[in-house]
This record gives structure tokens, C-alpha cells and sequence, in this order.
């Protein structure tokens, strides 16, 4: 008789010791989400005692707090300002030096390879649906991005459902989320309460089940499948923005003088908050430099925005010089354009934008104002 495979699996919470022990000892480069600065946001962790515990998040357009939960709960909360493009598409990269010596002109070479394998533990679904986006982009894509090829092999990755959702969410109805399903070596559930604090384990690659065979682990109880889907669901379930998807793409390309763009341009301070948070924006600029001598220069790769005026320059001035023309190409590209060069949405319903935004700009609310517009039959919209 064939023997079963156990889907599902039951460690206790200090048995995430255990884990990062054990990524640790396989010399990962392991990131996990923190707190600093007031925010959680994602560095490299030694131990359980780093990771945030006993927090939750509370956001809304343009706000963000941390506070205490009533538990002490390691995962509580949902994404803070940074994603893990962090370290798989870094904002500051230098690609190369050079170097003047005894009269030649040497050029030095620059390894941009991480010195060891990154593990990313604590992984929401929107974030994995990012990372698939930025896979397409920068990975599967014909012309490949070496330097994100090289950060991006071999990773383990540890993904956490959401327990948790903030104000600013939105990826139940982008499909990204909140439960994630694949895309990760293992998942964790964690269930708090009952006296008993614990995670249900979901192995999805040979290598997270080599790791889930160094903890002390046990099948999970049909009852524990139940509090852990209860509880996902309860975060989908809170979630209080929507963004409609429907004939998104044909939508916005009718719209493009839609009088919505000149009523959030009044808004906008064109500050690239919006993409810099943004998990999949990945536009870059290239600069060189030298030093006052002549005899060393360096060329940098930076991460750039739709949003600076320099971005579009051309001889004679910038193709996109208003406010309006900026955040336009921003959430058209996003949106619509995005699916026809990569085939699908560049937005996973994280809510980044809408939270660190300074100004409180909401990318669900300008597109239900234009979709109902266009529903009602006329261009006049209110805010």
C-alpha cells in the first residue's frame, strides 16, 4: 500500500528557532522583517529574538503606525515600506570602476553578486505575486538582468499567510492574496490564542522539506487546518478596498484625457514615494562619476522613477513635464500597458502607494473615479 504524503504539519512557535538555525548553519544570507525607525521593514536577522514580536500595523492613505498587539504574535501585522526588491533589485548598485595608472586607463572588475544565497523568511502572498512579476521582467524576459539573475537564484523562501490586514489592502480582489499557493519552499499559518502558540507548516519544494526534517514537527490535526483557514480567511475577509479589474486595460487607454488626471495632479508632489515602495516598479538610470583628480570613475546603476521630470528627457527637454502626464503614465503603465508587455497587472494589491503616500493619493479611488464616470456616461468627476 502507497504510503500518504502529510501536506500540512504542526511546529510550535519556538521551534522558528529551530529554522532560522538551520537556514543559518546552510550559510543563508538570511532577511526577515524587523523593527526600526518606526516601521517594520526587512534586514538580516541571527536569531527568533530580531523578529518583530507582539506588533501590528495600523494604516491608511497617506498614514502608518506600529503598535502592541494584545498577543505576541511574530507575524501580526501586514507589509511595511520596503519589499524584498531590496535585495533582489537593489536601488544602488555600482557596475563598474575605473582607474587611471602610470598613464593607461584600467577598467576594474566589479562582482555584484551577493557573497552568500539569500533566505527570505516571513514572504506574504502579495509579495511572492511581486516577486513573479519582477521574474518576468527582469528574469524570464529575453534580455535578462544579470545582476538580478544572480540574487535571485537559488533563494529559499519562507512565506507567511496573512493573519492580518491593514486598511490600505486590496489583494483579495487582485487575486494575489491574502493565501498564497505557491512560489515558496515553505509556508507558515501561525495560530496564536488558546494558550497554545504555533504554526501550520506547508512544505512546497524538496528543499524546505529538508529543513522541516531538522525541527520537531508532527501532521496537523484536521482542526488545526481549520483555525489556520479561518483565520486567512478573516484577513481577506477585512479587507476594505477593492479595485476592480474588468476591461482594465481597454478602460484606461479611452481615458487618457479623462479630467481625473488633472484633479490628482493637484494633489501629487511627483516625490516617487509611490514607486519607490512599490514592489514591482523596477525603472533604473545610469550614472557616471569621477573624482576631482580625473584618475578614478565609477559607473552606478540607481533606481529611478516615472515621477522625476529627468526620467523622460530627451535633447530639448522632458517628454512628460506636468504633474498630470507623470502620474498617468505611473497608473496606466501599471495597470494596462504593463499587461501588454509582460501579460498581466504590475500591481499585486499591496497597498504600499496608498500608505506612503504623503498626500494620501488612492490608486482603487482614481480608477473607481474614472470607471464610474465612463458608467454614468459623461467625463464630470468630483472628489
Amino acid at each position: 500500500m502507497a504510503v500518504t504524503e502529510v501536506r500540512w504539519h504542526i511546529i510550535a512557535a519556538a521551534e522558528l528557532a529551530g529554522l532560522i538555525a538551520a537556514l543559518v548553519e546552510l550559510e543563508y544570507d538570511l532577511i526577515a522583517p524587523v523593527v526600526r525607525d518606526e516601521a517594520i521593514v526587512y534586514d538580516r536577522i541571527d536569531n527568533v529574538q530580531d523578529l518583530p514580536a507582539g506588533w501590528t500595523d495600523e494604516q491608511a492613505p497617506g498614514h502608518y503606525r506600529l503598535k502592541r498587539r494584545t498577543d505576541n504574535a511574530l507575524f501580526g501585522y501586514a507589509v511595511g515600506p520596503q519589499s524584498w526588491k531590496k535585495y533582489l533589485h537593489p536601488a544602488d548598485i555600482r557596475l563598474w570602476s575605473a582607474q587611471r595608472d602610470n598613464g593607461a586607463f584600467r577598467i576594474l572588475d566589479q562582482d555584484t553578486r551577493p557573497s552568500k544565497r539569500y533566505a527570505f523568511l516571513g514572504v506574504r502572498s502579495c509579495e511572492l505575486a511581486a516577486i513573479g512579476v519582477q521574474d518576468r521582467v527582469l528574469f524570464e524576459a529575453p534580455n535578462q538582468d544579470p545582476i538580478y539573475a544572480e540574487r535571485r537564484d537559488g533563494i529559499f523562501i519562507v512565506a507567511v499567510q496573512c493573519i492580518h490586514a491593514a486598511a490600505t489592502c486590496f489583494c483579495k480582489s487582485m487575486e494575489t492574496g491574502p493565501q498564497t499557493r505557491s512560489g515558496y519552499d515553505l509556508a507558515l499559518t501561525e495560530i496564536v490564542g488558546m494558550g497554545e502558540h504555533r504554526f501550520l507548516v506547508e512544505v512546497g519544494t524538496a528543499a524546505g522539506n529538508q529543513i522541516l526534517s531538522k525541527l520537531v514537527h508532527k501532521p496537523a490535526a484536521e482542526e488545526d487546518i481549520r483555525v489556520a483557514q479561518t483565520a486567512v480567511n478573516a484577513a481577506a475577509d477585512a479587507q476594505v478596498r477593492h479595485l476592480d479589474t474588468s476591461n482594465i486595460r481597454d478602460l484606461l487607454y479611452s481615458n487618457f484625457d479623462h479630467p481625473r488626471w488633472d484633479q490628482v495632479a493637484e494633489r501629487c508632489l511627483t516625490c516617487a514615494n509611490c514607486t519607490l515602495v512599490c514592489p514591482t516598479c523596477f525603472c533604473t538610470t545610469v550614472e557616471d562619476t569621477t573624482d576631482l583628480s580625473g584618475d578614478h570613475a565609477e559607473r552606478w546603476r540607481r533606481l529611478d522613477s516615472c515621477f522625476t521630470l529627468d526620467f523622460s528627457y530627451i535633447h530639448g527637454g522632458s517628454v512628460r513635464s506636468s504633474t498630470k502626464a507623470r502620474y498617468r503614465q505611473w497608473m496606466t503603465h501599471k495597470l494596462a500597458s504593463w499587461i501588454d508587455q509582460f501579460g498581466g497587472s504590475g500591481c499585486v494589491g499591496c497597498g504600499r502607494c496608498i500608505a506612503w503616500c504623503p498626500v494620501g493619493i488612492d490608486i482603487t479611488e482614481e480608477l473607481a473615479a474614472i470607471r464610474g464616470s465612463e458608467a454614468n456616461g459623461n467625463t464630470e468627476t468630483r472628489h
